[in-house]
């Protein structure tokens, strides 16, 4: 069985039926600096029971693409949001 990419991020958009934006956060070191900064990137999650809200913190896995660009599906509501 093939080594399955696991992401955690928060939900910024709720686009469409059965689909999340979330936005996931990591941290580099700089080259040439040597200071941590912060690179953002966002994900279309396939999310089956229209579960999470905006502001909800996730995690996703990877699976077959199910769309252009959407390739993970939601496996776990981590933390509910405020709204």
């Amino acid at each position: 069985m093939a080594f399955k990419r696991e992401i955690h991020g928060l939900v910024v958009k709720k686009a469409g039926d059965k689909t999340a934006t979330i936005l996931v956060e990591r941290r580099v070191m700089h080259p040439r600096y040597r200071k941590f900064v912060k690179k953002f990137k966002k994900y279309l999650v396939h999310d089956e029971k229209n579960a999470v809200k905006i502001g909800d913190t996730i995690s996703a896995v990877e699976c077959r693409p199910l769309s252009a660009k959407k390739s993970f599906r939601l496996k776990a509501v981590l933390k509910a949001g405020v709204e």
